[in-house]
């Protein structure tokens, strides 16, 4: 499995398990597809990006950049606000569980932007997480 894969499967249990979170999304709408606009509300699991850190020759330590969609049926944008408030919560209280190998330095809620969907009936948040991650070698 690639870190990024890894990555993105911790991110989601860890949305799936938390109670705030799945109050305003069930956990079945938190998901990895390319539907759009999903299942309403969702959260959708979206891009992600890695970065060498640059810290080791080894090239051991990534900087990966995830974004999360959020997706719901609404004419304010209240509903994505309050579950991106949730999960920068729930992400702020620890690290990812990785796989073995791999070890979650840190990890921060790097942004949040909330638009109005062209279609007048969707409001949309982009929640982008930072994620410094290390290889561990036996």
């Amino acid at each position: 499995m690639t870190p990024e894969l890894d990555v993105q499967k911790a991110i989601r249990d860890r949305l799936i398990r938390n109670q705030s979170v799945t109050a305003l999304v069930p956990a079945t709408n938190i998901l990895d597809t390319n539907q759009r606009p999903a299942p309403m509300p969702s959260i959708i699991l979206g891009e992600s990006q890695s970065v060498d850190e640059g810290t080791s020759i080894k090239r051991t330590h990534w900087r990966i950049y995830h974004t999360l969609h959020l997706w719901a049926r609404e004419p304010s944008l209240e509903r994505v606000k309050a579950l991106a408030g949730a999960i920068r919560a729930e992400l702020r209280l620890g690290r990812l569980a990785l796989s073995e190998g791999l070890h979650c330095a840190d990890l921060q809620v790097a942004g949040m932007r909330f638009l109005r969907d062209p279609d007048g009936e969707h409001s949309h948040g982009v929640v982008t997480l930072e994620i410094l991650l290390s290889e561990v070698t036996p």
